[in-house]
């Protein structure tokens, strides 16, 4: 791909490319619906689509077909009708959304949800085990659930010749063979080893290109929004993982953002304060949420949530096509470990940002729907402030549910935060 293209054929192409494939694939499922076709409901952390692909499965994310009923501001009648159901106010947001897509029978905003044939899961969340259990219960289908051994320590250990390390490899890889044997059964073929290389092979195109993506926004400006172009590129990264329409696709993306990086463009007109974030977005009130900040040259340069939410695509992590289950294995371990680190060690992933990123302020966003994502953010917070001299806010609400999103009250304190982000640099240029 040629990179003497146009500002205008250029830049903004990932937000639209990505709009379209999100349209392909929700008319994918929905002609799934249509024949009856086997699809394969998954979780972003660990969905396994390099295997799943190789079977040509229709893959269904039910987190992003729920947050996706909270961008487009209709969440509130799924949470509802799930609550009526019977499900609880206090438990997860995306459950309660998924539970009303199926009591609907599919019916989605953008288009028609298929009903499972299977479920595979991870155990990077504590939630999708009992979310998978509701499907077992509709359905009567096989749900297969990769247990990944945690970081034990304070590093994940990778190298060969370390036994515990290899141990962990071979148990995940154990649990890889019984996952293709319930997809032979299902999908009625049998495992095509070169097809699966395939798939990895795609699956490495993006994992170079993410990575690539990523440190673009080591410039300043930043080339890219963590919090709202992330989230695009984020669905990309989980649905077309393995494909060749993804590899394409974060092939043109790293282009663009290396074009961008050249001509100094950034997301806003004029970037003043470089932000992290932590936690998963408000989805409610995506577009508003972000312009508290944007108002105030605020850019949020990198987030947690690019990590854990990216199924590992952030590592760069390369498959072996040589060795290629053996390799699935040891990329399923790692990429889950650091998910679930970059969930519940925050402040490690933060502190490794700082410097790197140039960020100068830390946004703190504990949610009422995940206690898996919140729980523990003020203690890390309270870590990262010992470590570092940085300002942080912390921005209580939901990735859900309007019902508990304060418009009013998080101005005032986003206001109040960047208030002091120039008092900050008042003060500090005083001391010169």
């Amino acid at each position: 791909m040629s990179e003497t293209l146009s500002n205008d054929t250029i830049v903004g192409r990932g937000a639209r490319d990505g709009a379209d494939l999100f349209r392909n694939w929700f008319g994918e499922l929905s002609d799934a619906a249509e024949t009856g076709r086997p699809s394969a409901y998954v979780f972003v952390m660990g969905s396994l689509n390099e295997i799943l692909k190789s079977f040509d499965f229709p893959v269904v994310f039910p987190e992003i077909n729920s947050l996706q009923t909270a961008v487009r501001r209709i969440s509130g009648e799924y949470l509802t009708e799930a609550e009526d159901y019977g499900y609880s106010p206090d438990i997860c947001g995306y459950v309660k959304a998924d539970v009303a897509v199926q009591l609907r029978g599919g019916k989605h905003p953008m288009g028609t949800i298929p009903k499972p044939s299977m479920a595979v899961l991870t155990n990077a969340c504590n939630t999708y085990i009992k979310w998978a259990e509701i499907w077992e219960r509709m359905y009567n289908i096989p749900i297969v659930t990769i247990d990944v051994p945690g970081t034990r320590g304070k590093k994940a250990a990778r190298a060969q010749n370390d036994s515990h390390f290899e141990n962990d490899r071979k148990y995940v890889l154990a649990q890889l063979k019984e996952l293709i044997s319930v997809c032979e059964k299902v999908s009625g073929k049998k495992f095509d080893i070169d097809r699966f290389r395939e798939t990895l092979k795609y699956a490495n195109d993006m994992s170079r290109a993410w990575k690539e993506i990523l440190l673009c926004n080591e410039s300043r400006p930043s080339v890219f929004n963590a919090l709202t172009d992330g989230t695009i590129f984020l669905g990309v990264a989980n649905g077309f993982r393995g494909t060749r329409e993804g590899s394409c696709y974060f092939k043109e993306l790293a282009e663009e953002m290396r074009y961008k990086v050249r001509e100094g463009i950034g997301t806003l007109t004029e970037e003043k304060y470089r932000l992290a974030f932590v936690g998963v977005p408000c989805y409610p009130i995506f577009r508003k949420f972000n312009e508290y900040f944007s108002l105030w040259g605020g850019s949020f340069v990198h987030s947690t949530y690019l990590w854990f939410a990216s199924g590992g695509t952030n590592l760069g992590f390369e498959y072996d096509l040589e060795n290629p289950l053996e390799s699935l294995a040891e990329g399923l371990l790692v990429s889950v470990r650091d998910a679930m680190d970059s969930m519940f060690h925050q402040d490690q992933a933060l502190l490794q940002m700082m410097e790197t990123y140039a960020i100068e302020g830390v946004v703190y966003h504990p949610i009422k729907s995940c206690r898996t994502v919140s729980t523990g953010l003020a203690d890390g917070r309270k870590h990262l402030l010992a470590e570092r001299d940085v300002a942080t806010l912390f921005l209580e609400s939901d990735m859900m549910d309007k019902r508990v999103v304060s418009e009013a009250q998080m101005k005032n304190r986003i206001d109040a935060f960047f208030e002091g982000l120039a008092s900050r640099r008042t003060i500090a240029a005083a001391q010169l």
